[in-house]
């Protein structure tokens, strides 16, 4: 279990990036606090992009962002292809996604259980 504190500091990283995203036309943002669900990992960010270049764009603006607020950055897959784009930020998982390719896999089913954080 995590304390209040952590928690209180999940759910303000989860609103930062959520905020983020929205600046650069971020569509259908989803933050999740997956603590009570997740040994490895806290928060999940859920976005979806107009097309690849939009996801790219959505994923540099997010590792300026990371890099400006020195935060750990574990690891970047999918950039290369703009379909799906995850970013391990250690503590928040962030998924930018095309949206046909956020339909088929459906995360938001596979957490359908974590609690949802408002924006």
């Amino acid at each position: 279990m995590m304390g209040k504190e952590k928690q209180k500091e999940i759910v303000q990283k989860l609103k930062l990036i959520g905020s983020w995203l929205e600046e650069k036309k971020g569509e259908d943002l989803l933050l999740l606090d997956v603590s009570k669900l997740s040994n490895v990992f806290e928060g999940v960010i859920l976005a979806t992009a107009s097309n690849a270049r939009h996801a790219k764009g959505l994923a540099d603006y997010i590792l300026e962002k990371v890099k400006e607020e020195n935060w750990e950055l574990l690891g970047l897959e999918g950039y290369q292809g703009g379909e799906w784009i995850l970013l391990d930020l250690n503590d928040v998982i962030v998924h930018i996604f095309l949206e046909d390719i956020r339909e088929f896999y459906n995360l938001e089913g596979f957490w359908f259980k974590a609690e949802k954080v408002e924006l």
